[in-house]
């Protein structure tokens, strides 16, 4: 009897045209996303469940999965899984790392020249007819080239963006936990600095640190008022890694120029009053949502779960994954 892999929303077909051949697949090819009592439902019945970020695998989810080999997360992301749990029952659990920086970070890009040229507001005044010729001072917006970068958390994604900083002959500043290695720097043309400075010196912030105890709230009212006024915030990274309100309160008063998100802490909720602001770009969770991607992204979920239906170990289990030891008492 085969394997029963389930997939809890929409997937790319050419991913489950891999798996079907060796799997009884399970999908939810439409745009609702369980509930909890079919995801337990789900977890109960299958050997690999393929999850996406708005799935919650609680304990209760996990425990339920008798069978369960694997939790395959279908993103970068990984923060609505138990991790530490599903270690505890041998349960591997994976994402898709290595497929997706180098279009989040053109994304970034986008967001960054978006925010600092007005062009959705200026788009909108167009497309609603408000053009009448040019004028002095219509929609001014601020300079990107020559500017300084500041990139908080320089993983793949955060070197992805600061490579492309070169063609904008910026400065580029660092943050994070641990220095990248001096040929990796000078390659960047990138400089590590602590968060303050980084604050206070950039003209554009952007964002790529994982969801942790430590970076929760990394950006609130305090790191807000450090940063110039002229200065634009871009976040692609995790919601509750910026307090939404403190940022609202920030914009309203033009403590700040400009920021966009692509992600938000109650996602997909925003909080009362953003929609409001002409300061402020809303994009609904695209980072990594081109087609080829995206396929990329599908088709190593697929890799990981044939890996682990096949007795190996996946070939990307998320960071802090560890088995249980045997034979401890």
């Amino acid at each position: 009897m085969k394997p029963v892999v389930s997939v809890t929303n929409r997937f790319p077909e050419i991913a489950l045209e891999k798996l079907e051949s060796r799997c009884q697949l399970r999908t939810n090819q439409t745009d609702d996303a369980p509930t909890v009592e079919a995801l337990t439902q789900l977890a109960e019945e299958s050997d690999a469940l393929v999850t996406f970020l708005s799935d919650k695998i609680s304990p209760d989810i996990i425990d339920i999965g008798k069978n369960l080999k694997l939790i395959a997360n279908y993103g970068a992301g990984f923060n609505n899984i138990d991790v530490s749990h599903a270690a505890s029952k041998s349960i591997w659990v994976t994402n898709t790392p290595g497929v997706l920086h180098e279009t989040t970070a053109d994304l970034t890009w986008a967001m960054i020249l978006g925010s600092a040229r007005c062009i959705v507001p200026s788009e909108r005044f167009t497309r609603e007819n408000k053009f009448t010729g040019w004028k002095s001072d219509l929609f001014l917006g601020a300079d990107v080239y020559g500017k300084t970068l500041g990139v908080i958390g320089c993983g793949e994604i955060g070197r992805a963006v600061a490579r492309r900083a070169t063609g904008f002959n910026m400065r580029v500043l660092y943050h994070q936990r641990n220095q990248l290695p001096s040929a990796t720097e000078r390659g960047l043309r990138a400089e590590f600095v602590g968060l303050d400075q980084l604050l206070r010196e950039s003209d554009f912030i952007t964002i790529h640190v994982p969801l942790t105890e430590e970076t929760h709230y990394l950006i609130g009212e305090k790191e807000l008022g450090i940063m110039k006024n002229s200065a634009y915030l871009i976040h692609t990274a995790r919601g509750k890694v910026v307090n939404d309100q403190a940022l609202l309160e920030a914009l309203k008063a033009n403590q700040i120029a400009g920021a966009a998100l692509d992600v938000y802490e109650n996602e997909p909720a925003l909080t009362e009053g953003m929609t409001e602001l002409e300061n402020l770009m809303l994009l609904p969770h695209i980072g990594s949502a081109s087609v080829e991607t995206r396929n990329r992204m599908a088709l190593l979920v697929a890799d990981n779960v044939l890996d682990a239906l096949g007795g190996k170990e996946p070939r990307s289990l998320v960071p802090g994954w560890s088995a249980p030891v045997t034979g401890a008492e």
